[in-house]
């Protein structure tokens, strides 16, 4: 009998902003193209087109006085309280996030000491082995960091990992810009350890993809659509939204198939899809064109979970906090069960994608 060693999701957690921003808490905005003019539409009617597209009815972003580490850090205690763990025993730290703790009142970067060192100390951690760190990967980062902790554990070098995804995209929205209405604050976390089993479970197999040469401007940072905005040195995330959206239908499908295909495991198989919450209708459509590569007609009813109409697009956090809301039985209609097997996938800044198939322990 061969005995492997696996890496598997033993607790979650998550921090939801609790302020709430409501898509007709845009109405009052004063929109503008990319060359700054403003736009002739009413703001009702491009709330609407905007909820039409994304299916984004409403978002959560942080209270003034809270940063990035600091909700990091609230997921982190909701994901070593659900595994049951002692946090002394963690090897690794890993936060992914894109932004630093950008402050209500100073947009400034800043990533020093690095975010995981921050959620470290705001947790007390006296073991000098637990080595904290952070990574940027755009949208992909939460996930390419659990690959990242499961390269540690299948080395041998780690046996509990905290892997955390957070970000507040609020504040390096531009107001003046319709997108700045997709974005939302949020953190998620896992728990990471190692198991051993003499048939697969947890982390079967992963796939990434960088297409820089191509697509690295379609994310960027610049400066307010509108001409003369009060504060001129601030830069805001921008994006060229149909490029992303065509960019995504073609590659994020195959990066899928890819990733399944290496632990030889059928579409059939999968018991949920858990893909990036990035725009609603183009998640939709990924998971229509996954099952096209399949030649099946008909997606199967219920089998991808959606927290975007209500949670907005919370970059790195969308997927730890999707996973740890179905593992909690907080999203109805949604189980999953021992045995069954998921697949994850994002896309995002870089342009990166990344997939990766699990199986429940």
């Amino acid at each position: 009998m061969n005995v492997n060693i696996y890496s598997v999701i033993t607790g979650t957690g998550n921090y939801i902003p609790t302020k709430c921003i409501r898509n007709e808490d845009f109405l009052t905005n004063e929109f503008y193209d990319i060359n700054g003019n403003k736009l002739d539409q009413p703001n009702q009617e491009i709330i609407e087109k905007f909820l039409t597209i994304t299916t984004i009815e409403e978002r959560r972003y942080v209270t003034n006085e809270m940063v990035t580490s600091d909700i990091a850090y609230c997921a982190a205690v909701e994901a070593i309280k659900s595994a049951n763990i002692d946090k002394e025993e963690l090897d690794y730290i890993i936060l992914a996030h894109n932004f630093g703790d950008v402050r209500d009142n100073n947009k400034k970067l800043d990533i020093v000491p690095s975010l995981a060192s921050r959620v470290k100390y705001k947790l007390e951690i006296q073991n000098p082995n637990t080595i904290a760190y952070d990574i940027t990967f755009g949208c992909p980062g939460w996930l390419q960091a659990i690959i990242q902790a499961d390269y540690y554990i299948k080395s041998g070098d780690a046996k509990k990992i905290l892997v955390i995804g957070a970000d507040v995209l609020s504040r390096v929205s531009d107001p003046h810009d319709r997108d700045s209405m997709l974005y939302a604050d949020g953190a998620g976390a896992a728990i990471l350890e190692a198991k051993q089993s003499d048939t697969p479970i947890g982390i079967l197999a992963h796939k990434t993809r960088s297409d820089t040469l191509l697509y690295s401007k379609m994310l960027y940072m610049c400066k307010s659509n509108k001409p003369d905005n009060e504060n001129k040195d601030d830069i805001f995330l921008k994006m060229n939204g149909r490029k992303l959206y065509q960019y995504a239908l073609e590659r994020v499908p195959q990066a899928i198939k890819d990733c399944l295909e290496k632990c030889k495991t059928h579409i059939r198989e999968i018991k949920k899809v858990l893909i990036h919450q990035a725009n609603g209708k183009m998640d939709d459509e990924i998971l229509k064109r996954l099952y096209g590569l399949y030649e099946i007609a008909h997606v199967p009813e219920n089998i991808m979970p959606m927290t975007i109409s209500w949670l907005g697009n919370s970059s790195v956090a969308t997927l730890p906090t999707l996973l740890d809301l179905i593992f909690k039985d907080k999203l109805n209609m949604h189980k999953v069960n021992k045995g069954d097997t998921l697949i994850f996938a994002s896309v995002g800044a870089g342009m990166n994608i990344n997939a990766l198939a699990y199986k429940m322990a």
